[in-house]
């Protein structure tokens, strides 16, 4: 059972999202917060597997709440918005955001990006304006090296992975080797690319075309 908590400071848009995910049968909702303090109390207290988070809510604002849980908790975090303009995407990615959903997209796509998170992938709409300027950038590694020279073989394999969208648990899995270990390789893809997160990784992946896996 996948444990979520719910952060929107309008209660009939927590209580439509509970009643539509929660019959996916495999997703509860353990608790609900209406402003900032109270979403960074909960999961600190309740320690979920994703936090459904609301862009602009009262209290504490989304973006300082985002970076106190990555450096307290291992609770992923899915940003949920209507519009999600340029500046305040790219901060919270920045900040460390493992997903983006539009507010307007159905439970389906809702339930599938919290999976997704829950396994240790990460999510993003395509939609979000901010996003398709981040698939079409001309962002480069840290330092001077190309993407294709500064990987090992076994980094540009778990870099198509992710280019996948597939989980931490299904890469260690197709390279009979442990999560843990898909997940050092990924800490040093992080630490070459200058990223904070795994959204990040994949995104890179996509906005360099040309990148290959080959050895």
């Amino acid at each position: 059972m996948i444990n979520i908590i719910i952060a929107d400071d309008h209660p009939i848009v927590r209580s439509g999202i509970k009643n539509e995910i929660t019959l996916e049968g495999d997703i509860q909702v353990i608790a609900e917060a209406g402003d900032g303090d109270a979403a960074l109390r909960k999961v600190q207290e309740l320690h979920p597997d994703v936090l459904l988070l609301d862009i602009s809510m009262p209290g504490m604002r989304a973006k300082d709440v985002l970076v106190e849980i990555k450096k307290t908790t291992a609770c992923k975090v899915l940003v949920y918005t209507a519009f999600g303009d340029s500046d305040t995407v790219l901060g919270m990615l920045k900040a460390g955001a493992d997903g983006f959903i539009l507010k307007q997209e159905d439970s389906v796509q809702l339930s599938r990006a919290v999976r997704a998170l829950a396994q240790g992938g990460s999510w993003y709409s395509v939609e979000i304006p901010s996003f398709a300027t981040l698939l079409t950038s001309s962002a480069q590694p840290a330092g001077s090296q190309d993407g294709a020279s500064m990987f090992t073989g076994r980094e540009r394999q778990i870099l198509q992975f992710v280019n996948e969208g597939k989980p931490n648990k299904a890469i260690s899995l197709e390279l009979e080797i442990s999560e843990r270990t898909v997940e050092y390789h990924l800490s040093k893809i992080m630490a070459k690319l200058n990223v904070k997160s795994r959204l990040e990784v994949g995104l890179w992946v996509k906005s360099n075309p040309s990148f290959t896996t080959s050895p």
